[in-house]
């Protein structure tokens, strides 16, 4: 049996509250790149998962442009060890196990309702910011084959840099999944693109 996720009355609004607090301490500027077509469709967030930080990154994006009831996906063994997080809408995957089918299904059955957000680290494990390539993981071709066209799927890079500021700042871009075609290798390749673009883009910032 898998720990499906829970919205705990309060400690739910907490997470809510201690991400913007947490990121407008910690970080000198928060920079977010994209545009949203709002279509009344739940939401699939396909993200780099870089550092710890990477869900409360993503949740913040949530609470400033989605505006969904935020639900990640984490291994088991951490989702116990953190129990707080199963209160602000994680659940669990095992690897390597068979019930890693019911976390797939139980993503699915999330992304029915369009008052729902689920983000997803489509690489399984955390990468070198440095990384420049990311291969996806089959189980994610399992949930588009259930959801079908009926979501938005929405590609995320999340970077940080200095500069000449003692405390980083935060750059998250994203953008739409558009095409027809959502098999894992295309929506891969297109990841890809898109993280390459972004660098450009980071780049550019480090020249002006």
């Amino acid at each position: 049996m898998i720990l499906k996720a829970r919205h705990h009355p309060f400690i739910y609004p907490f997470f809510n509250w201690y991400t913007r607090w947490k990121l407008s301490g910690k970080f000198h500027s928060v920079h977010i790149s994209g545009d949203f077509d709002e279509q009344h469709l739940p939401v699939l967030l396909i993200s780099n998962h870089i550092s710890w930080w990477d869900g409360f990154w993503v949740n913040y994006l949530n609470l400033r442009v989605f505006k969904r009831k935020f639900h990640f996906m984490m291994l088991e063994s951490q989702l116990k060890k953190y129990a707080f997080f199963n209160k602000t809408g994680g659940y669990s995957v095992k690897k390597g196990n068979r019930s890693i089918l019911e976390s797939l299904f139980y993503s699915a059955e999330i992304l029915s309702d369009p008052g729902n957000i689920v983000l997803l680290f489509p690489q399984g494990k955390i990468q070198s910011i440095y990384s420049s390539t990311f291969l996806f993981e089959k189980g994610i071709s399992k949930i588009l084959e259930l959801v079908k066209n009926r979501i938005q799927i929405m590609l995320i890079v999340n970077m940080i840099d200095y500069f000449s500021q003692p405390k980083p700042s935060l750059y998250m871009y994203f953008k739409e999944y558009k095409k027809e075609n959502v098999d894992i290798q295309c929506l891969q390749d297109e990841y890809n693109h898109f993280y390459s673009s972004c660098i450009f883009d980071q780049k550019q910032k480090a020249i002006l």
